[in-house]
């Protein structure tokens, strides 16, 4: 079974302003993960900076809605020092600090994938060994095939 890791990024796509069209198929892609989630073909790995940012989100309706994804993760990340210290690697490689944890928390569950919407991440990919890091679109295309 194949396990991903969705950042807060991916999670509050369907948020943003959809009259763009990025932004609407980076929707339909995160949709489709969603279902492909819940029908029980991939699994899902969550973590503590998951719930850190999703509750500093201002917006009730954002937070309320991403939360209950916790309960469908079959992995879920808590802080090490070994967490820590590889984002912090991470962060002297470009990424930004909460992005570094988000990754270090992908690679000490041992993630397939990473799944971003992310500019800034995917532009800096080829950094971050034992992990594909790749858009919700082009993982949907992927799996189209």
């Amino acid at each position: 079974m194949e396990l991903i890791y969705l950042d807060n990024c991916c999670f509050n796509r369907p948020f943003d302003d959809q009259s763009q069209a990025r932004v609407f198929r980076e929707t339909e892609a995160k949709l489709f993960v969603q279902d492909l989630i819940r029908s029980g073909r991939v699994d899902l790995t969550w973590s503590y900076m998951m719930d850190y940012e999703n509750d500093a989100n201002p917006f009730e309706e954002r937070r309320v809605s991403i939360s209950p994804w916790r309960k469908l993760a079959k992995v879920d990340v808590g802080v090490s020092a070994l967490i820590v210290e590889r984002a912090k690697e991470l962060n002297g490689l470009g990424f930004g600090k909460k992005d570094s944890l988000h990754l270090s928390c992908a690679l000490a569950a041992d993630c397939d994938l990473f799944l971003t919407t992310d500019k800034g991440i995917l532009k800096k990919r080829d950094l971050v060994g034992n992990l594909a890091i790749i858009n919700p679109v082009d993982y949907h295309l992927r799996d189209d095939d």
